[in-house]
């Protein structure tokens, strides 16, 4: 590697690097990619205390940075989150192979046999802030769609991603695959991120996971394609009929299992003909809780909610904080969240179908729940494994991102001796 003095050589290089690795991975057999990933969670095991103590020097700095309880969540591993990155690494790696697959067949007169299947992207560039987990998970995803990555983690999270890019790529080591197949970005001077945006040489998409900030940047700079979302803001509404006890436990779930993620909760939405029927049960298991519930109109007038301001919807809190007000009916429920939402996920709480299939047809959110938590917006739920973020876009991908949304496809076309008339 160059000197870190010269920022684009060192980009250049690991561009280089990769899109070569990106050629053996393209038919690299689904056997190793397999030992790989199974290689790298022995790793991460066998190495835990020397990534907790990596992460006990970024907590460290995080803490003297003045980062919020919320982003300093997002940073921290124990013993358990690490046995969740084991566990993603191994269930990524039990998961079919997508490269190769066949995802339609077909004959024509002419005598042709045309077959769509997938194919890698190439080499995939994922730029991420303080969640060391998806050094891992960013790593796993690539390897299993046959696809190069280079890794550009948060300098919140230099030390714990540094000690698990090591484990990623024992992983390779021991599978006999190229090191270059994941390379993590050996700086925290931004200049590389900059450099990352420009390298359409090097790198075929970007995937940035962070907050706002982030990813408008990369939104608006990039000159690679880009999967992204912007913001997470997460709706719940109850609906007029929906069961009382389980509208207060899914919204507690959804609002404080975890602030600091995209799938949380930012807004509240809640029937009027609810709350005639219930009362105002579910806000005050929320301020009970904890949660600062901003409230409009005649929420405002429940103890210990906060009067709500125009800004407050639309917002992503990331904290212990939400927005809340009363509509009537599915419609403005709808209509509201087509206002201020940002496509992530909304989840509705009925025993209605017919409301719910409404509130189904009529948005157009990558991920659309009944009577679950917006917390379930994970790969790793939805039986991914991993995920390497959430995409809010039309284009390609949606939805969380695992391998199979990592690859793109051919056309395989067989004929015997066929002429063209």
């Amino acid at each position: 590697m160059k000197d870190m003095d010269n920022i684009p050589e060192v980009m250049r290089e690991l561009g280089e690097n990769a899109r070569a690795a990106a050629a053996v991975l393209a038919f690299t057999p689904a056997e190793a990619k397999r030992l790989a990933l199974e290689a790298a969670a022995d790793a991460v095991w066998e190495k835990r205390e020397e990534i907790l103590a990596a992460n006990g020097k970024d907590m460290e700095t995080g803490r003297e940075k003045g980062l919020t309880d919320a982003m300093l969540d997002r940073l921290r591993l124990d013993e358990a989150r690490i046995e969740g990155i084991v566990a993603g690494l191994r269930a990524v790696a039990a998961q079919t192979d997508p490269v190769g697959q066949v995802i339609a067949e077909w004959d024509m007169p002419t005598g042709l046999n045309i077959r769509r299947v997938r194919t890698p992207l190439g080499v995939v560039g994922v730029i991420y802030e303080s969640r060391p987990n998806v050094t891992a998970d960013a790593g796993a995803l690539c390897l299993k769609s046959g696809n190069a990555v280079i890794l550009r983690g948060g300098s919140e999270s230099f030390h714990s991603s540094g000690a698990i890019h090591a484990c990623l790529v024992e992983g390779l080591r021991v599978a006999g695959l190229p090191e270059a197949a994941i390379q993590r970005v050996p700086t925290r001077d931004r200049a590389a991120v900059s450099e990352m945006l420009g390298m359409v040489e090097h790198i075929d998409v970007i995937v940035p996971r962070g907050g706002k900030g982030l990813v408008g940047l990369v939104q608006r700079e990039a000159r690679v394609p880009v999967f992204a979302h912007l913001e997470g803001i997460c709706h719940i509404y109850v609906g007029a009929d929906a069961d009382p006890a389980m509208a207060v436990e899914v919204v507690l779930n959804a609002k404080t299992r975890r602030t600091g993620i995209c799938g949380a909760m930012e807004c509240l939405l809640i029937d009027s003909a609810f709350r005639a029927r219930h009362g105002d049960a579910v806000v005050e298991a929320l301020v009970a809780a904890g949660v600062e519930v901003r409230g409009a109109g005649a929420l405002s007038a429940i103890e210990g909610v906060v009067e709500a301001r125009p800004e407050d919807f639309g917002t992503e809190f990331l904290d212990m904080i939400c927005a809340a007000r009363i509509v009537d009916g599915v419609e403005e429920a709808v209509e509201h969240i087509r206002t201020y939402g940002s496509s992530h996920t909304e989840a509705i709480i009925t025993a209605d179908d017919a409301a719910a299939a409404y509130f189904f047809d009529r948005l157009d959110s990558a991920i659309l729940m009944r009577n679950a938590s917006t917390q379930f917006a994970d790969g790793g739920e939805f039986g991914m494994g991993a995920e390497i973020g959430i995409a809010t876009g039309k284009m390609h991908a949606r939805g969380p991102v695992g391998a199979e949304q990592l690859t793109s496809f051919k056309y395989l076309v067989v004929g015997n001796g066929a002429l063209r008339a």
